[in-house]
């Protein structure tokens, strides 16, 4: 049996508005979420993954409710499959293996278009004085991502400031991504006839 109180978080992270559930799945050596925890896993706001083998975010699709993911330490690459999560706010994909930065950010602008807070330090898409990037470097990097993303108040452990908003806007001018990426179509409708298929062959059994 699932142990489900040991998945669903019962303590609380204070937010303005109200109060968030939290699970954690962290140091579970997990590459994917595991179908039998999806049902508990819908109703979740903050998910936490870190210290796993995750390499793409397919299993998240039906996690529409989720408004924060931690995936630091993981597989995370520029091509990861990424789903659509409109209400996600904050994204941590530190220490993961992204190299190219326009693919990446390209797919983060069009799957999470409500972006507050996104870190992701330690990769080598995002140079810095720690991983041997350059000060032009490290500036070109947040003004591309401050670019594509209207509503990001932090990039990394910095808040972004009205003069790099500016700036990033005369550079790269202003980028809007408001659907999701064809690849992400795709991945969505697969995904919906498969639970669909799912439903039935349940249906079929209790019948």
């Amino acid at each position: 049996n699932i142990n489900y109180d040991a998945i669903i978080g019962n303590g609380q992270m204070a937010t303005e508005n109200a109060d968030v559930r939290v699970a954690s799945l962290a140091y579970r050596g997990l590459s994917e979420i595991p179908r039998e925890y999806l049902g508990a896993l819908e109703r979740i706001h903050h998910l936490d993954l870190s210290h796993n083998k995750f390499s793409d975010l397919r299993s998240l699709f039906e996690l529409t409710n989720l408004t924060g993911l931690i995936l630091d330490d993981n597989d995370v690459t520029s091509h990861a499959v990424l789903p659509p999560l409109p209400k996600l706010e904050l994204l941590w994909v530190n220490h993961n293996k992204i190299t190219n930065l326009s693919i990446f950010i390209e797919s983060v602008a069009a799957n999470f278009p409500n972006l507050v807070q996104l870190s992701m330090m330690d990769n080598a898409a995002a140079p810095s004085y720690f991983n041997g990037g350059s000060k032009q470097e490290y500036h070109d990097y947040r003004h591309y991502v401050i670019s594509h993303l209207p509503k990001l108040q932090q990039l990394d452990d910095t808040p972004v400031s009205s003069e790099e908003r500016g700036m990033a806007a005369k550079i790269y001018g202003r980028r809007r991504f408001a659907s999701v990426s064809v690849t992400t179509k795709k991945e969505a409708s697969a995904h919906k006839k498969q639970k669909q298929r799912s439903h039935s062959l349940h249906q079929d059994v209790e019948d």
